[in-house]
């Protein structure tokens, strides 16, 4: 996490349940990392999908709020995702922005797993929102 238990400027108690660990936010790219615990796994030990889409929708975010991260939260408008393989060991998550524009923002994101496999993919859209309004 960042300073005082943030994530990239924001309180997200969600990911701080799961474990997620943010590790780089520049314009345009955000990189976090998920260590494997028992806990987000399924009856087949694979990382359960509903974690790598949390985790992906956050990741996704943070890039897409990115360019100002302590002015805008974002909305998810839609986000697509595709698995790939099983995902067995800790995860990264990386995020780029594809395009922006004032208000929406078009991002896409891969999870690798320790041998650098790709594990899933995904595409989301999201609305950026001053902070402090809903």
């Amino acid at each position: 996490m960042t300073a005082k238990g943030l994530y990239f400027g924001i309180d997200v108690p969600f990911m701080r349940h799961i474990g997620l660990k943010p590790e780089r936010l520049e314009p345009g790219y955000a990189r976090t990392r998920l260590p494997l615990k028992e806990e987000l796994l399924n009856s087949r030990g694979d990382v359960h999908g509903g974690t790598l889409m949390s985790a992906l929708d956050f990741s996704l975010s943070a890039a897409a709020r990115s360019s100002d991260p302590l002015s805008y939260g974002v909305i998810t408008i839609e986000m697509s995702t595709h698995f790939l393989g099983a995902a067995r060991s800790d995860l990264l998550f990386e995020a780029r922005v594809i395009r922006q524009g004032s208000r929406i923002v078009f991002c896409e994101g891969t999870v690798s797993d320790d041998n650098e496999a790709i594990v899933c993919v995904a595409r989301a859209t999201f609305k950026l929102v001053p902070l402090g309004r809903r």
